[in-house]
């Protein structure tokens, strides 16, 4: 085990696990910008080309900026879009909104440029950044990258500090993006990092020092985002990946000595496809915390990760718009196979029937939480907002039990929601798309299992009268979807039905076309 002075070794370019130095003199100070001052020279991030950066190097850039967007006039509560990749920039916007109060909205750069447009006309965005890579899917005007704002301007802190808040987009049942919005602290960033260490501590047994975080997912999803930050906050060094390949994530896990990620479990899923001598050849003795979240993983799966990375994986569950809402460490899962935990400090649960009356233990029903950390609200939509809430009452849409314990048990997502690799689809919004085209007289977009991905898009359509159904038309219609939705969206699977269910009042039952596709594999 490497010792000797921690400086030093991130100096020289590796960066140290906790406890092998201690920590500077006094601890650690509260939060990224703090410690970038008090220890510039330790790493902060190893990009996905190699590239390196200490927290001082990435604290004068991030001031810089921080400088740039107010001189371009943006003021506390004012929105800040990024259309980045994984990489240094994305970092920078992050960090630099969120010293001087404003809104980031991360933008999934694998949408459609009506798609992105509608995102930044929703949320107002005063100032749009971007790689030269999308260029073509941004309004004129966008600033490419982050050396323009940083230009010439002061690398010291920016007067009148204040934390700014992260504002991803969701969809919602209609397929429509929304953004959750949470009021702002109106204090120094530094006044919330303590809430940060103590619910991260508590529910995943992240700690502030010297250890290493492994970013294997696009920062436009708000776990990766969030856990970017927190491993910044904590003194963290951030290893990036621009994507997902299991060799390489083993890889770079042995290099840098990774201690925690966060994954979903479809990367799980692909490692555990690597040849067994593959798999045994790399070194993932440093790993502490992977963290998994998004969707469902099957219990064998996660049997089978743990004993070969040991008893490291911490699964939570809730959303974009309740956060961390359940967690459960990985002795508690040994002992209880399948669930997704307990409530996490300061949540309760209550688990209801149709008719709002509480369920006992063993009983499954519609899943209800409420946090003592702050509502939120969908940005310009009060009526959605009050629509997915009873009272203070939050429902993420998903049906499960608690055990005698208080141990959650997940049945079933959101009837229509289709979760594929982590990542939700909405069926209404790919429904939208197809009939737009002329050959289709009507469509049901399902969801189906699929081993790798979680759940496969399935499209079932219905032709106009006079239309043959066949492999040209499938090939017609997924050419109709590619500029009107991500691929990511796109069906997996296209095939034809005389006629469709639904009710008297026009409503498409889903839940049945699932049923009957089901029953026919």
């Amino acid at each position: 085990m490497a010792t000797g002075d921690p400086a030093a070794t991130a100096a020289a370019g590796e960066p140290a696990r906790t406890g092998e130095a201690g920590e500077p003199a006094g601890g650690h100070p509260p939060g990224f910008y703090a410690l970038a001052a008090a220890d510039p020279g330790r790493l902060a991030v190893i990009d996905a080309d190699g590239t390196r950066t200490t927290y001082g190097e990435l604290l004068a850039r991030v001031n810089q900026v921080s400088h740039g967007l107010r001189a371009r006039g943006l003021g506390a509560g004012d929105v800040v879009a990024g259309v980045l990749p994984n990489g240094l920039d994305a970092i920078v916007m992050l960090m630099a909104t969120g010293q001087i109060g404003l809104y980031y909205v991360p933008v999934n750069w694998h949408l459609t440029a009506p798609e992105i447009a509608y995102i930044l006309g929703d949320c107002d965005a005063g100032l749009v950044v971007t790689h030269e890579a999308y260029a073509d899917k941004v309004p004129a005007g966008a600033e490419t990258g982050t050396a323009g704002l940083a230009d010439g301007r002061p690398e010291s802190a920016p007067e009148g500090r204040a934390a700014g808040a992260v504002m991803w987009y969701t969809s919602g049942t209609t397929g429509f993006p929304k953004g959750v919005q949470r009021r702002l602290p109106g204090a120094e960033p530094e006044a919330i990092v303590p809430l940060y260490t103590w619910f991260l501590g508590e529910v995943v047994d992240l700690t502030p020092g010297r250890d290493v975080h492994l970013v294997t997912s696009p920062m436009y999803h708000s776990a990766p985002c969030a856990h970017t930050q927190f491993a910044l906050h904590l003194g963290h060094t951030v290893v990036i990946t621009a994507r997902f390949e299991p060799v390489h994530v083993l890889e770079l896990i042995q290099r840098h000595r990774v201690t925690n990620a966060m994954m979903v479990p479809t990367m799980f899923h692909r490692m555990l496809q690597l040849p067994r001598e593959v798999r045994e050849a790399y070194d993932v003795s440093s790993l502490r915390q992977v963290i998994h979240t998004a969707a469902a993983c099957p219990v064998a799966v996660k049997r089978e990760i743990m004993e070969w990375w040991g008893p490291v994986l911490y699964e939570y569950y809730g959303s974009t718009e309740s956060t961390i809402a359940f967690a459960v460490k990985p002795e508690e899962w040994l002992a209880r196979p399948g669930t997704v935990g307990r409530p996490a400090p300061t949540f309760e649960v209550r688990i209801l029937d149709d008719a709002g009356r509480e369920l006992p233990p063993g009983e499954p029903g519609m899943v209800y939480v409420k946090s003592g950390l702050g509502r939120f609200e969908y940005r310009k939509d009060p009526a959605k907002t009050a629509a997915s809430m009873r009272g203070e009452w939050y429902a993420p849409g998903d049906i499960g039990y608690l055990d005698k314990d208080g141990y959650l048990f997940l049945c079933d997502r959101r009837t229509d929601l289709i979760v594929s690799g982590g990542v939700n689809i909405y069926p209404a919004e790919v429904e939208a798309a197809l009939l737009e085209h002329p050959a289709v007289a009507d469509v049901a977009v399902i969801g189906v299992p699929d081993e790798e991905w979680g759940h496969r898009v399935v499209a079932l359509v219905q032709p106009v009268e006079g239309v043959t159904p066949g492999p040209e038309l499938t090939a017609a219609l997924l050419e109709h979807c590619a500029p009107r939705l991500a691929r990511f969206k796109h069906p997996r699977v296209v095939e034809y039905r005389d006629s469709l269910p639904r009710t008297p009042t026009g409503k498409l039952s889903r839940s049945r076309v699932r049923e009957a596709y089901l029953a026919q594999q």
